[in-house]
């Protein structure tokens, strides 16, 4: 009984669940607050509170099966957050740099490992090959912090994370192989069973969970479900991977690739997934990390303050010496290979897994009846604080560089940017959620303020309901867009039309964008736009997008854009462009672009410097449309660049284009876009 309990009914550890949540959650709320003050990064806090509240510390909370749990869920969760918040697309194109830094960062801490565990401390080579596997394997236990920063999809991010996965793997066959060998159960069908369970694995995340998450985002909309879903493929990843031998940890990685393009950056569903996973799972497994910090091993005996020294000096030597030749290899900066340095050096998962593992082989026993096991008590608490060292190691060299990295950007980005605004034009409640979707995609994500939405009445024919079916309206915009973290601001207003009210937003906020929806009645056929869009079209001179959906944005899986000739001739070209480039940038879904050669030439270039999955098509005659539907499927999406009358683009198959849309793309979500043209109003977008 702890004194304090003479003055409260109070028994630690505390058993009351209400007050163990109570104080975790007071921890989550004050040791980032107090600890920013002294530069110390919340991460580390968050352990070292672990640590004091812990059966090592002052005994408030023991590492139960409660914590235990929680702290599971929190590290599966960083995995498949470091795996949803990928850009696949830089990562295809940079697989073979995570390959590269993979082997960099597996090879180097084996060769560091045998050798101290073999020359060093003595061990037998068995023992030797198992530690230096704890030397190999890390934990992305300050992914969040890159995620917080918003540089999750920096090159250095993408190598590191590729990487993480890739040595991880290795380092746990490495765990099998030696177990095998121990106990002697390394055959043939072993191999055979390991093998073909790993491949049935991999290959079942990577192909049956985006079909099933398309088919349920699909046809639930409900955001609590939704959330709820991503939790259990995340779990079912876990378990997938477990069932194959290899670490669950694993699995959730995969799942957050197979489920990468289903959950765009920008959408709600992503911003529930981080909020939830900051706010809670991820600082309970922190805490439970913590937990296992036990500051006598200092004091216990000679060997375990060895080892540990050198554990903790090899470890990190290597490691640092993997990201230096990374850096090297690939001309990265500093801050680059700190970061990556950072990402790689901490020891927590898999480190535990395989030093628990190895604890629990008994190889025989000595003449007094003592085990004799495959790594001992000294490499256990070496381990414990090894874990210490190498996580505030990562937390600050992560923090360093990724701060740096975020500066370079935000600087840039103030350079290079011009102001944006996207105007929404509202005038049906059922549209409102993908027509902000629509919009959120197309801007740049750290953007957060450049929306606003518009629901305009007619001043000669105005009805007191208008004002709460305009507030109605509004307000479900408002939700949907801070459901992505973005603001958005409402308008209302009197006109003595519509067409007018919107041309007047439009020069009074210097807006850049029109989103709005297809014609209600007629959708995309004759005289689809309506006399309203028809109106503004010929009012306004600025980059207009009209929308016509299907299904979910989020759930389509390739973009068809159809372009026509000369089009690269027309002021706004390499406005819509980059729009259409950020869309493929938030969604990863796969962009083909189709039109003259001439014309896709522009785009080609473009594709070699920026990280986008684009494919190219000649099309030179827009009367071939039923060819172009043959090749689509129910999950694509159409595009189609058009142009006003009289202008170098315009084509007289435009004319025709909504026969085309009802014969061929009836079940297909569509979206015109109309460039800016040549004229006054173009010099305000600098084009």
């Amino acid at each position: 009984m702890f004194p304090i309990a003479s003055l409260l009914p109070i028994d630690l550890p505390l058993e009351d669940p209400i007050l163990k949540f109570m104080l975790i959650m007071a921890i989550v709320l004050t040791a980032p607050l107090l600890l920013n003050r002294l530069r110390i990064p919340y991460l580390l806090g968050l352990i070292i509170a672990g640590a004091v509240i812990g059966p090592h510390g002052l005994n408030l909370v023991l590492r139960d099966s409660s914590i235990i749990l929680s702290g599971t869920a929190g590290l599966l969760y960083i995995m498949f957050q470091s795996g949803l918040e990928m850009d696949m697309n830089d990562f295809r194109r940079n697989s073979w740099r995570s390959l590269v830094f993979g082997l960099y960062t597996f090879s180097v801490p084996m060769a560091f490992g045998i050798f101290a565990g073999h020359w060093i401390l003595g061990y037998p080579i068995l023992s030797s090959i198992l530690l230096a596997a704890l030397f190999a394997s890390q934990t992305l236990i300050a992914y969040p912090i890159v995620s917080k920063l918003g540089i999750a999809r920096d090159k250095a991010v993408t190598i590191a994370v590729g990487g993480t996965i890739i040595t991880d793997i290795m380092a746990l066959s490495v765990l099998t192989v030696v177990v095998g060998f121990s106990t002697g159960s390394a055959d043939n069908a072993f191999w055979y069973r390991l093998g073909i369970s790993v491949a049935v694995c991999i290959a079942a995340i990577l192909l049956l969970f985006p079909l099933i998450g398309r088919w349920f985002f699909k046809r639930c909309s409900d955001n609590v479900s939704q959330y709820v879903f991503v939790l259990v493929m995340v779990f079912l990843g876990a378990f997938l991977a477990e069932a194959a031998g290899l670490e669950p940890i694993i699995g959730a990685f995969l799942a957050g690739l197979a489920m990468n393009r289903l959950i765009p950056a920008t959408s709600p569903l992503m911003n529930r997934i981080e909020f939830v996973g900051n706010a809670l799972f991820i600082p309970f497994f922190l805490i439970g990390v913590g937990m296992l910090i036990d500051y006598r091993a200092f004091f216990k005996d000679w060997e375990t303050i060895e080892v540990a020294s050198v554990m903790i000096v090899g470890v990190t030597a290597a490691k640092y010496l993997a990201a230096v030749l990374t850096q090297k290899t690939f001309r990265l900066s500093r801050d680059q290979r700190t970061l990556i340095f950072g990402l790689s050096s901490a020891h927590v998962a898999a480190t535990l897994a395989a030093v628990m593992v190895g604890y629990n082989v008994i190889l025989g026993h000595t003449p007094d009846g003592d085990p004799i096991r495959l790594l001992d008590d000294g490499v256990l608490n070496g381990t414990i604080l090894m874990i210490l060292a190498t996580c505030t190691v990562s937390t600050f060299a992560t923090q360093r560089g990724a701060h740096n990295i975020a500066l370079g950007e935000v600087r840039e980005k103030e350079e290079a940017d011009p102001a944006e605004q996207i105007l929404i034009p509202l005038a049906n409640e059922e549209s409102v959620p993908e027509l902000v979707s629509l919009a959120t995609l197309l801007k740049p994500r750290k953007l957060k303020n450049a929306l606003c939405a518009l629901h305009a009445v007619n001043n000669t024919e105005s009805d007191p309901r208008d004002v709460k079916r305009a507030q109605k309206l509004l307000d479900a915009a408002v939700r949907a867009a801070a459901a992505s973290d973005d603001y958005l601001q409402g308008l209302f207003r009197y006109d003595v039309n519509i067409v007018n009210a919107i041309a007047s937003t439009v020069l009074e906020r210097n807006v850049s964008d029109l989103v709005m929806g297809a014609h209600r009645e007629h959708g995309l056929t004759e005289h689809y736009l309506g006399k309203t869009a028809e109106g503004i079209l010929a009012r306004n001179n600025i980059t207009t997008f009209i929308y016509k959906p299907v299904q979910p944005i989020s759930t389509i899986q390739r973009h068809w854009i159809v372009i026509p000739a000369r089009a690269e001739l027309e002021a706004g070209f390499p406005y819509w462009v980059q729009r259409l480039w950020t869309l493929g940038r938030n969604t990863g879904a796969e962009m083909h672009f189709c039109g003259p050669d001439r014309t896709l030439d522009y785009l080609r270039e473009k594709a070699e410097k920026s990280p986008v999955n684009a494919r190219f098509r000649t099309l030179d005659d827009w009367d071939t449309m039923p060819d172009l539907a043959a090749d689509t499927r129910t999950d694509d999406a159409l595009w189609f660049v058009m142009s006003r009358r009289d202008r170098s683009s315009y084509l007289p198959a435009m004319g025709r284009l909504p026969d085309y849309l009802e014969r061929c793309f009836s079940r297909r979500s569509c979206i015109l876009i109309y460039p800016v043209q040549a004229g006054e109003d173009a010099n305000r977008f600098g084009l």
